[in-house]
């Protein structure tokens, strides 16, 4: 009975703390005189510093595309990613006899494009600027593993040096279009590059374009089309997109098509047909990014704060006081831990596209950084957490969890290991990194929406903050504690 009541209790209490300071009363008026509840409070201190993130686990569902000079640091900041290709299940071509489109090697496809559509709210930079971009075939697939962001596919011999290859330039916005055009409802800017170009196999073999390809390769064996898995093995293994001119925009990259156009008849009817590949989740998505480490050490060496900077910039590394707070209350149970991380002002002022401030920052264990994103892993609120920008600032409502973690895993490894501390220097420190989340919607049979929060990934993207902290300003954890008055 008095674990459920003390659950009820702890609740209650956490929420009318937030009101007032006094917890002399709280839990008078719905518990009787023998199970009243003590309340204490505590106030400790935490210290921070910046550390530099130097790579990061890259395999992602954010494509971002371009060099930007960063105005933090007045150096260069480039992106670049590699991508396959989907093939969804039970995927057809109409009979061969149907195709309309021939030459005297066999069937042709009409057309070949690959389209870089932009998520524009998300790209950093002038519009109008133009970005040269390379965009070549690989050799071979990039296998599912562990790749963070200075995987390099050229040093890695993963380039096709006699694939297709395409130079290509474009902008943010497509003024190839009409404005009537771009200002219709719906439509999305993107970028396309064609091809068209002949198109020469690794077996010596040329084709039309790179879609009629694809067609030849499908009417010679159609079981290399059952699945993704299959068609990145044996037909496709990717492409790479090299940033090889151009400076001040950072495009994000929504979605990547792959768009063949063919022919064919339909009832006596020409009709044209599509072989539509996207690149999505399903498969394999690595980014390559290039950071000036000497000017991003400058920043970290700043001791009136520290900072936390994207894309694999700087991360904000917490010593959480957890001997203070489990040691200080022996006999007594955390009801609530919580910690805030105030923004400072930037330095930065007046330039013509400003840095973003991150959106979300993850605080997670500082020994299972690595392994907490190469593994996919969840946010739970308790060895992991997860806070969005308020009111200029970041706070962490209730680790209480962690810290008691903390405690439990020096206490045990204590009793095996004198030197235990010694040997694991990193167990009372978790790491603010900035996140970015995946999510789904669905929608019930009211047509209501539900979205949620599907994982959560290194943000890619440009984004910088200061927050207070750094050697000589320690940042202030409020602890409340309970316990059962004897």
């Amino acid at each position: 009975m008095k674990f459920r009541l003390f659950t009820a209790i702890a609740l209650t209490a956490m929420a009318m703390t937030s009101c007032s300071e006094d917890t002399d009363t709280i839990g008078s008026s719905i518990t009787n005189e023998t199970d009243k509840m003590v309340y204490s409070t505590g106030i400790y201190q935490a210290t921070s510093k910046s550390i530099l993130a130097d790579s990061i686990y890259s395999k992602t569902v954010d494509f971002y595309l371009g060099k930007v000079k960063d105005p933090e640091t007045n150096s260069y900041v480039k992106s670049e990613f590699m991508a396959q290709f989907n093939m969804l299940e039970d995927f057809t071509l109409p009979d061969e006899s149907d195709i309309v489109g021939t030459d005297e090697h066999g069937i042709v496809a009409d057309s070949c494009e690959l389209w870089l559509i932009f998520d524009r709210s998300n790209c950093y930079g002038d519009s109008l600027t133009p970005l040269k971009v390379k965009v070549q075939e690989l050799s071979k697939p990039v296998e599912d593993g562990q790749y963070y962001s200075n995987f390099d596919p050229y040093t890695q011999g993963y380039v096709r040096a006699d694939g297709l290859q395409k130079n290509t330039t474009f902008s943010l916005s497509n003024l190839h279009y009409s404005d009537s055009l771009r200002s219709t409802k719906g439509y999305t800017e993107f970028a396309s590059i064609s091809f068209n170009d002949p198109y020469t196999d690794k077996d010596g073999n040329t084709y039309k374009n790179f879609g009629t390809y694809l067609m030849r390769q499908y009417y010679k064996n159609a079981k290399n089309f059952k699945n993704a898995y299959t068609f990145v093995h044996t037909l496709a293994p990717g492409f790479n997109f090299q940033v090889t001119d151009g400076l001040g925009v950072m495009a994000k990259i929504a979605r990547i098509d792959l768009i063949s156009n063919y022919s064919y008849l339909d009832s006596d009817t020409t009709t044209t047909g599509v072989i539509y590949l996207s690149s999505t989740p399903e498969v394999l998505q690595t980014a390559h990014i290039e950071n000036d480490k000497g000017a991003l050490d400058r920043l970290v060496n700043d001791n009136s704060c520290t900072y936390i900077k994207s894309p694999a910039g700087i991360f904000t590394e917490v010593t959480l006081p957890v001997d203070d707070i489990s040691q200080n209350h022996a006999s007594d149970s955390l009801l609530s831990v919580s910690i805030t991380f105030n923004r400072q002002n930037s330095d930065v002022q007046n330039v013509q596209f400003p840095i973003s401030t991150p959106d979300n920052i993850l605080m997670v264990q500082k020994d299972s950084l690595s392994t907490f994103f190469e593994n996919e892993t969840m946010y739970d609120y308790t060895t992991s957490f997860m806070a969005s920008l308020s009111t200029n600032a970041y706070t962490f409502s209730n680790i209480g969890n962690l810290i008691t973690q903390m405690a439990r895993q020096k206490a045990e490894g204590l009793k095996s290991d004198a030197n235990w501390v010694a040997n694991h220097p990193d167990w009372n420190k978790v790491v603010l990194v900035p996140a970015a989340t995946s999510t789904s919607t669905s929608y019930d049979s009211y047509g209501y929406s539900t979205t949620t929060v599907t994982g959560v990934h290194h943000n890619l993207g440009l984004s910088s903050t200061k927050l207070v902290g750094g050697a000589n300003s320690p940042i202030e954890v409020k602890v409340i504690y309970a316990k059962f008055k004897q």
